[in-house]
Parts: structure tokens; sequence; C-alpha cells
């Protein structure tokens, strides 16, 4: 069985495969400070939900955009398994060219992304993760990593807009009720969801215009399944698009 985590700013994502099969998949927060041993906890507890030991577990990929929790990882399985983890960073294969002025400042996440939305697609596409960013990874119709574009996130925007404030409160992302919001709270979370979701259809449509009417566009992310519905541009939504790209790179690394 094979262990996929992504660590982002805010949530990490872990995922087990058997195969090319996803068996269980699960979210918690990030916690920056945590050392190898905590995590250890943290990934054996959510296992054995499934009933899978350390023992089933045959390899492990892990992207991190946290630095000091890439170590950690590295411990946690250099002493709990006995092995080295792949950690997606500058040398690993993937199978994917990266045609950017210096591919070290790529994300990692945001590579594995660009593979595993090609592996779908096989042709020209763009990857829209909504993250503690929202990101736009774009793939030429050969399989070249091209660039991006990075904007701030849903909850950034969120937690910026409710400090500067003094009279608005932080809201929940919900699905708006009414364009025209009757509350504050409404209105509040009328101007977030319609707002991102006609950022994503403006920067996807002048993508679209520059790549090429083919281009097919997939939504990654937690909070994706919010704003899709409400944008005109996005082709496909896979909340698991991450840990799948995971595999993808490890089996580059067999």
């Amino acid at each position: 069985m094979l262990l996929t985590i992504d660590v982002g700013n805010t949530q990490t994502h872990v995922g087990a495969f058997d195969g090319a099969d996803l068996v269980e998949h699960w979210r918690f927060s990030t916690d920056r400070q945590a050392t190898g041993d905590e995590l250890a906890i943290v990934i054996h507890a959510l296992l054995a939900l499934r009933g899978i030991g350390f023992g089933q577990i045959h390899g492990e990929a892990v992207s991190s955009v946290v630095p000091r929790l890439v170590s950690e990882y590295r411990h946690m399985f250099e002493h709990y398994l006995d092995r080295e983890a792949l950690i997606v960073g500058p040398g690993t294969k993937t199978g994917m060219p990266i045609l950017i002025e210096n591919p070290h400042e790529l994300g990692p996440d945001r590579l594995v992304n660009a593979v595993a939305g090609y592996d779908i697609c096989r042709d020209v596409c763009v990857v829209v993760d909504f993250g503690t960013a929202i990101t736009y990874d774009a793939v030429s119709a050969a399989g070249e990593y091209l660039g991006g574009i990075i904007g701030p996130g849903i909850e950034i925007s969120i937690e910026a807009l409710t400090s500067r404030a003094a009279r608005l409160t932080k809201v929940d992302i919900t699905e708006p009720k009414t364009l025209i919001g009757k509350s504050t709270e409404a209105a509040v979370q009328s101007g977030i969801v319609y707002g991102f979701a006609a950022q994503v259809d403006g920067i996807c449509n002048r993508l679209r215009a520059e790549l090429g009417e083919g281009l097919t566009t997939i939504a990654t992310g937690g909070l994706a399944s919010v704003i899709v519905g409400f944008t005109d541009s996005i082709d496909l939504v896979d909340d698991l698009l991450t840990l799948k790209g995971l595999r993808l790179v490890y089996e580059q690394n067999l």
C-alpha cells in the first residue's frame, strides 16, 4: 500500500493507495511545530481507522510547502518504517519538463497537480487549486509545465477583510442564498463566493484565449466545491488530484 501526504500551509491531506485505487483519505490541520513523533501518532491513528498498520505500507510520497515539516516527515519514516520516503522536490523525476526561469521556485504541490492534470487530459490544461492561495498551473499539449498564476486564497481574504473592518465578523464560506445579501453576513458571503467565481472565470477565460479553446480546466482543493458551482469556466473538479499526482510521481521514481 502506498501512503501519499500533501502538506499545505493550512491543511494536510493524506491518502492510502492500493495500486491505483485510493482506499481512503483524510484531512487534518497542519501544525508547523509538530515533531516527527507527533506526526507518526497522527498518521498511525488515521490508518488504524481503516484497519491499516504501518507494516502494510510499502512506500511513501510527500509534498510539502512547509520546509520545517519536510525533515520531520523524513524522520518519521526513517524511524518508524526504517526507510526513506520520496519527498518531492528539486531532482525528483516527474516526466514533466519545467519551462520556468527557476524550476526550484516551483512548489511541489503545484508540480504534482500539473502531473496529475496532464495525466487526465493528455492535452493542454490548467489546474486551479483552491488552497491557502489560489494557484493556476498551466501545462502544454506536450506535457510541459509552462508557468502559473498565484493569488490570495479565500480564507486569507476573509481574515484580511474582517481584521481591517471593525464592524465585520468572520463568516462561514457557504453558498449564498441570493446575490444581494439581506444581512451583513449574507453580503460578505455573496461578495466572497461571487467575487472569487468571477476571478476564476476571468483568469481562466484569459488563459483559454492564450492557450487555445482546447484547454481543459481542472479545479481541486478544499474550497473548490463552494466556488466552482458559480463559475462557467471550470470543466472538471477533482478534490483528490494532488494525492493522485503523488502516486504518479512515486511510480516515476521506482
